[in-house]
């Protein structure tokens, strides 16, 4: 079997494993982890962690359909 490697974090604490059917797999930089031994001894490297972009901020519109209220029902609790 086929893997890759992904450092899962900038620490690199934890190691993303990945076959070639697209199963995945998260194995901690335990010396005791036999997942992990075994990254060590195939003499395989693991790609640098990329964070994940920030997300674009809701408009204003998106945060109140994801309330769920209506514009009254916000004005009604705004009252209060």
């Amino acid at each position: 079997m086929t893997y890759t490697y992904t450092w899962s974090n900038a620490e690199q604490t934890t190691l993303k494993r990945e076959d070639e059917n697209g199963n995945v797999a998260f194995i901690p930089t335990d010396p005791g982890n036999r997942d992990y031994i075994e990254f060590c001894n195939c003499g395989a490297t693991a790609a640098d962690y990329v964070a994940s972009p920030e997300p674009e901020p809701l408009t204003a519109e998106e945060k109140l359909n994801a309330s769920g209220l209506t514009v009254e029902e916000l004005r009604g609790l705004l009252d209060l």
